[in-house]
């Protein structure tokens, strides 16, 4: 008896196929390429955003005062605070504000923070009767995000927003446009 000729089973051979027509920057990294960290099975966790301010106090009473950061630590050296560490109100993630050197600049370009909170209409009217000027007003976003937009006190752009259910979906556009047609009527 003959053995049946050894193959690709038709579900490998469709891999193989769309493996096939993927540019050569979609593949996958070889193994033997990833991070020794993936390699070994540990996993990568985020830590806290670093930002870099030119007076420390100024900053931290604009994020722990203006939108309630709570802090966790601080340093100080000859009674000049050098550093604050701040977590979110409403969850784990944290934040750190560190001195930046006389001369050294503080700007971001290609740098945003993102905070979340649900209800985003009355979180902003709050700042605002602080006397707290939000450059962009709420809004609904093309993907489906309502988000409104302010500067800390050293310029660093940040997004307040609420997501909701939109955020596992790749893209609402059209409810987006809805929404936004609807407001503008």
């Amino acid at each position: 008896m003959k053995r049946p000729a050894r193959g690709k089973t038709p579900k490998k051979q469709a891999a193989v196929r769309r493996a096939a027509r993927r540019p050569a920057t979609k593949r996958a990294q070889p193994r033997a390429e990833r991070s020794p960290a993936a390699a070994e099975g540990e996993k990568l966790t985020f830590n806290h955003a670093m930002i870099y301010v030119k007076d420390v106090e100024r900053a931290l009473g604009f994020y722990r005062d203006l939108l309630g950061f709570k802090l966790i630590e601080d340093f100080r050296y000859e009674q000049q605070l050098l550093y604050a560490r701040l977590r979110a109100p409403g969850g784990d993630g944290t934040i750190a504000l560190h001195l930046a050197g006389a001369s050294d600049s503080v700007l971001s370009d290609g740098v945003r923070l993102y905070f979340e909170i649900r209800d985003l209409d009355d979180f902003c009217r709050r700042l605002q009767q602080k006397r707290f000027y939000i450059t962009k007003l709420p809004a609904m976003m093309p993907w489906g995000w309502r988000h409104a937009y302010i500067n800390d006190p050293d310029g660093h752009e940040i997004s307040l927003y609420w997501a909701g259910g939109n955020r596992m979906k790749k893209t609402v556009r059209k409810a987006a446009q809805k929404t936004n047609s609807r407001r503008s009527r």
